[in-house]
């Protein structure tokens, strides 16, 4: 069998550290209610980094500490400004997801209102984001 050349597991950015399910109360959205009442977001978070140094040693010096990277969403969605859209909301964890780590060369955002207020039977509302440095 090949060895695999060193970086190459990064070298095409494809590795990624993904965070799913992150459930959060907040109080986004247009409606007067929606500001005035916490209601539940989840969000999934791809964090495009070169992993090759953390698989070579094992330490958690050489990745993103995705703990950090969780407890500054739950920041944002819980305590943070109230945003109208759930695009500014996304838009708002992305940047803080890129400025936690310079590492970090991209990162995709899923953010879902779970219990959505409109006059039809549905289970989410959502939107995917991607910014790259």
């Amino acid at each position: 069998m090949a060895e695999m050349a060193e970086g190459g597991i990064g070298g095409d950015g494809g590795d990624r550290i993904q965070l799913r399910g992150l459930r959060v109360l907040g109080t986004h959205g247009v409606l007067p209610e929606e500001k005035g009442r916490a209601q539940p977001f989840e969000v999934d978070l791809d964090l495009t980094v070169d992993l090759a140094a953390a698989v070579g040693s094992d330490r958690l010096a050489d990745t993103v500490d995705y703990a950090r990277v969780a407890h500054t969403t739950v920041e944002i969605v819980a305590g943070g400004p109230s945003y109208e859209l759930l695009e500014a909301l996304a838009g708002a964890i992305a940047r803080a997801a890129l400025a936690s780590d310079d590492r970090i060369a991209a990162v995709s955002v899923g953010l879902r209102k779970l219990q959505p207020p409109l006059a039809v039977d549905i289970a989410t509302v959502g939107v995917q984001i991607t910014r790259r440095r």
